[in-house]
């Protein structure tokens, strides 16, 4: 079968396509032939490491951790009857060598999501990272739900920053979906449209007013929740605009040291939260795929045509030009056809 694999970190370049045998599914697991690979801001991150030409902890590493396709063999103890499922895969790449670019993968059973009837390949391959982190944002704040789902966060008032990337995308689906007010910031018009398109009741261009002043125009008194996703860069406006007792949670790094005034921070009972999808507790994780499946069977996520959240395909062979886009922040979903 062929695969992407590389050998030692570095750049796209060092990503290349290869010929390996095909894998069997050991015990709890399932193979799954997987139509699209998904590409996230965490691969390439991964396939950089901390600098170029470091070894890896396996020989080979095949990139990526989402993806969809077909169940087309299982290992001891897992039922029959999956063959021929159509799943969303998470978490596939994690502390293993055999992420999601090529043709055939092993992988445990719950990795492996039963895809929606009427959910597309396109969107199972979208899902995982961002839907599943966006979770995590919207119910990890001390006094937050567990569950999503509608009418759980009514009366909530929600900061989506970023609201055109993908986490921001799913977030502001999740949140909307779930009962929450949703404002979001941009930096264009095109992106304020994708931000809209995702259902954000209220959009803020950064770039041409003061972010600050708009959000406290919207909500008075502060928003409940902020889903950060630059939190050194945009520290000041969070504090700003931050109600009492509320949360910003921050589930990416821009490498930047959050400058926090404490005093009035403490004032208001100010909650810092970080995430990382990953090292989160196992619970949180299965109550979010939970949530995120009753959300897809709803069509709360939408990707590509009809105002979904663009994607960029990629053939195989085209692998690092895949993973340059993520590191080049097009606008979008990246998959791999496979």
């Amino acid at each position: 079968m062929r695969a992407v694999v590389y050998e030692r970190t570095g750049g796209p370049e060092v990503l290349h396509l290869v010929e390996r045998p095909e894998p069997e599914p050991g015990s709890g697991e399932v193979l799954v032939r997987v139509a699209l690979s998904g590409v996230n801001p965490t691969d390439w991150k991964s396939r950089r490491g901390s600098g170029p030409g470091l070894p890896l902890a396996f020989p080979q590493v095949v990139p990526n951790q989402d993806g969809a396709g077909v169940i087309v063999g299982v290992g001891e103890g897992v039922d029959p009857a999956r063959v021929g499922e159509r799943v969303w895969l998470w978490e596939a790449a994690w502390q293993r060598a055999d992420g999601t670019a090529q043709e055939l993968v092993a992988l445990r059973e719950s990795h492996a999501v039963p895809l929606p009837v009427g959910a597309s390949l396109e969107l199972g391959a979208s899902l995982a990272i961002p839907a599943l982190t966006a979770h995590r944002c919207l119910t990890v704040a001390e006094d937050g739900p567990t569950h999503l789902g509608p009418g759980v966060l009514d009366g909530k008032s929600v900061l989506v920053a970023g609201g055109a990337g993908a986490v921001g995308h799913a977030t502001i689906e999740f949140a909307v979906w779930s009962g929450a007010q949703v404002v979001t910031t941009v930096s264009s018009p095109e992106k304020a449209e994708l931000a809209r398109s995702a259902g954000a009741h209220h959009v803020v261009n950064y770039r041409d007013a003061d972010a600050s002043a708009a959000v406290r125009g919207l909500f008075p008194d502060g928003v409940d929740l902020i889903v950060e996703v630059a939190p050194g860069v945009n520290s000041v406006l969070d504090q700003a605009v931050l109600a009492s007792n509320g949360t910003v949670v921050a589930y990416a790094s821009d490498r930047e040291a959050i400058s926090l005034n404490i005093r009035p921070a403490m004032v208001i009972n100010a909650r810092y939260q970080f995430v990382l999808l990953y090292t989160e507790p196992d619970a949180a994780k299965r109550r979010a795929l939970e949530d995120v499946q009753v959300a897809v069977a709803a069509g709360v996520f939408r990707v590509g045509a009809e105002a979904g959240l663009p994607l960029h395909r990629f053939p195989l062979e085209r692998a690092p030009d895949a993973h340059a886009a993520v590191e080049h922040n097009i606008v979008g979903k990246v998959l791999i056809e496979i």
